[in-house]
């Protein structure tokens, strides 16, 4: 089989190292000039890290990432705990992988270590798609075309290969904005917890953690607002802006947002889940499929999840990718919706507006923690407990072969 990836972040590569290690025929085509991923750090969750380590890649990243200790929900302006949920020891117990913080552009450097230059084209935006029974096409910003046997956009967002294929729909403008920075310290510091840290304000909240080894901290400042903000991992914002919609929040917050340096800002953006992600020999994966808010950490675990169960379909179903989407859809479309839908719930339960909402959250959030530290707080044990790697395509109906 010959398949095209439309898209090199972190699904895209994760994709094209999963179906070259199955033997596959793979082209890339990613838009920047080369590799290579900005924004900042994020949170490999144990469901991730399981196909991480599946793809043999995970000696790299922990030695790229840090571990945290725990995830610790904090009141904003008392710093006083609502729940403490164990990862460090307990995570490669309960789920058979860490959890790990990485600089994203880590992550997507050790996935990209899969990918050959020859297999990657650089420099060219999808224009459309087209397909007939037998072929699909992708055609390009250059002029040239790529024909295969399946076309996988992982395109993002404001996926080109999504419009052609279901018709343009912008995606809904959520009311958040987010605040991103990377805060070199040298190592752990006495105002920065060696955790993950949900600071929970009223209509906002803050999470930081490690990056680059526990040599850096990495910031996310979520916020509402009525403005519209756009959509970009580059839009520059200021040290004072941040300071100034997070102003009265806890010592260690403030005395953090004080050592930054260059902030960054973009609007959060949604869509609701879909019912297929695939027409012929035309599919979708990661945020291109399903973008969903950050609130449960799970965009690029998401992507790594499909990257890994659409591989394995193709390899069980072989030559017949009806089949092979049939089953990846079946598979990861309860999940991702799913994930969705309660990533955009995380986004109200964190921003609770009066001291008497939040005092009744962090109460049960405590009241959970005593029964199960692992099913308080954000309340994500249901996602970590995933195993991609469980899957198995349904080859039920397919011919036997008589002897």
């Amino acid at each position: 089989m010959r398949i095209g990836i439309v898209g090199g972040g972190i699904g895209g590569v994760a994709l094209a190292g999963s179906l070259l290690q199955r033997g596959f025929e793979v082209r890339l085509f990613e838009r920047a000039p080369g590799f290579g991923e900005i924004g900042a750090g994020i949170q490999m969750t144990p469901n991730a890290v399981k196909v991480i380590k599946s793809l043999g890649l995970l000696d790299q990243m922990l030695a790229a990432g840090f571990l945290p200790q725990s995830l610790v929900g904090r009141n904003w302006r008392s710093g006083r705990e609502s729940f403490r949920t164990p990862l460090i020891e307990t995570c490669p117990v309960l789920y058979d992988a860490p959890f790990i913080h990485i600089h994203r552009a880590d992550l997507h450097a050790i996935l990209a270590s899969l990918v050959p230059e020859s297999v990657a084209n650089f420099g060219v935006s999808c224009t459309g798609v087209r397909q007939d029974k037998s072929t699909a096409v992708a055609s390009f910003s250059d002029g040239s075309e790529f024909e295969a046997d399946l076309i996988v956009g992982a395109d993002g967002v404001r996926s080109v290969v999504r419009s052609a294929l279901f018709g343009p729909e912008a995606p809904r403008f959520t009311g958040h904005m987010c605040y991103r920075a990377v805060v070199p310290t040298g190592g752990v510091v006495d105002y920065v917890s060696p955790d993950a840290s949900f600071w929970f304000g009223p209509h906002s909240h803050v999470v930081t953690y490690y990056v680059r080894g526990g040599k850096a901290v990495n910031i996310v400042a979520v916020a509402e607002t009525k403005e519209w903000v756009e959509e970009s991992w580059n839009a520059p914002s200021s040290k004072e802006e941040m300071l100034g919609a997070f102003r009265g929040w806890h010592r260690n917050v403030e005395t953090l947002f004080s050592k930054v340096d260059q902030v960054y800002k973009w609007g959060l953006f949604d869509r609701d889940p879909m019912t297929s992600w695939s027409k012929g020999r035309i599919t979708l994966m990661g945020d291109a499929a399903h973008p969903m808010l950050p609130f449960l950490s799970q965009g690029a675990a998401m992507a790594i999840e499909d990257a890994y169960v659409l591989a394995e379909s193709l390899k069980g179903h072989g030559s017949d990718v009806a089949s092979a989407l049939r089953d990846y859809e079946a598979e990861r479309l309860p999940r991702t919706s799913r994930v969705q839908l309660e990533a955009r719930e995380r986004g109200r339960t964190y921003h609770l507006p009066s001291p008497l909402a939040q005092a009744k959250r962090d109460f049960m959030y405590w009241l959970r923690g005593l029964f199960n530290p692992q099913a308080t707080g954000i309340q994500a044990n249901w996602v970590y407990q995933y195993d991609a790697r469980a899957f198995r395509p349904n080859l039920s109906d397919k011919p036997r072969l008589v002897a």
